[in-house]
């Protein structure tokens, strides 16, 4: 068994179908069904079957077993060639980055400051809530990623960027909020709340739900969802509020909203930058790291 046959077991195994994953690889059909029957007669275990369609497969508990460690076996593959490389060339590659909508702003300055120091490293931005950037992480996907605390994923290193306070935001047309310089939790009780919830996992939503039961308080929470763009989107609209990290509200929306300080509140928003301890970061990521 070799390399080319674990990328191409890879490939079946997350297409879920030969002729998905034939056409992934720019190869026919016929050739990648005979290589994943001679890794079976090699190994003498199934490691994937057919559903009663015929067309859908699913991984056995051997094929399962072989994917992760096929993973693991070409992630250290392709670290170590990167890390070869590297040291007989200048600074240069993709560097990929995972970001929390709400987190953006910490990333422009940076990109700008990088790019003047190394013009030849360029970058791919992968966006999402939390638990879609510890996705990424846990697939290497990403090399760094900017996110909100708590990360579901073990061995990760962490830098902290800091901290900054929740803000109320509503929609500039709503007059009677209009002449106030701050808000209390209690005038908040009644107003329709549009909240960012993740994917999965505890995060800002939680932190304003126990906010409000700490002050006595019942939310009218009217929606919930990942993308804080969405979200204030909506509230320029004027269909709600919402309460969010004070730098995770783009300049763009500023128009159409009034962002107010909550008085009696000692809610708080972490961000850190995070990375995969027992992966190879390449020179570019370790770069981008000292620049916070």
């Amino acid at each position: 068994m070799d390399l080319r046959q674990l990328r191409y077991f890879l490939s079946i195994a997350e297409e879920g179908q030969i002729s998905r994953a034939a056409k992934k690889l720019h190869m026919a059909q016929p050739p990648l069904s005979q290589q994943l029957q001679q890794m079976e007669e090699e190994l003498g275990v199934t490691l994937v079957e057919r559903k009663r369609n015929g067309k859908k497969m699913e991984l056995t508990e051997a094929g399962k077993i072989l994917y992760e460690k096929a993973q693991s076996i070409l992630h250290s593959f392709e670290e170590s060639i990167l890390e070869v490389k590297e040291t007989g060339e200048g600074m240069k590659g993709t560097l990929s980055i995972g970001v929390v909508l709400s987190c953006v702003s910490y990333l422009p300055a940076k990109i700008e400051r990088f790019n003047q120091k190394y013009p030849n490293v360029s970058f791919k931005l992968l966006g999402g809530d939390p638990y879609e950037i510890n996705r990424y992480l846990e697939k290497r996907e990403i090399e760094l990623a900017i996110v909100h605390p708590p990360l579901a994923m073990n061995g990760l290193l962490t830098k902290e960027l800091g901290q900054e306070p929740y803000v109320f935001v509503f929609p500039k047309k709503w007059s009677s909020l209009g002449s106030k310089k701050s808000i209390n939790m209690k005038e908040i009780e009644n107003i329709p709340l549009l909240l960012i919830h993740r994917t999965k996992g505890e995060g800002i939503y939680d932190e304003i739900k126990a906010e409000c039961n700490r002050v006595g308080i019942h939310p009218n929470i009217l929606c919930e969802c990942p993308d804080v763009n969405i979200l204030l989107s909506l509230v320029s609209s004027g269909i709600g509020a919402s309460i969010v990290p004070k730098t995770s509200i783009p300049p763009f929306l500023n128009e159409g909203i009034k962002v107010l300080n909550i008085n009696d509140t000692s809610l708080q928003s972490e961000t850190v930058l995070a990375w995969n301890q027992d992966r190879y970061l390449s020179r570019a990521a370790k770069r981008f790291i000292d620049l916070f």
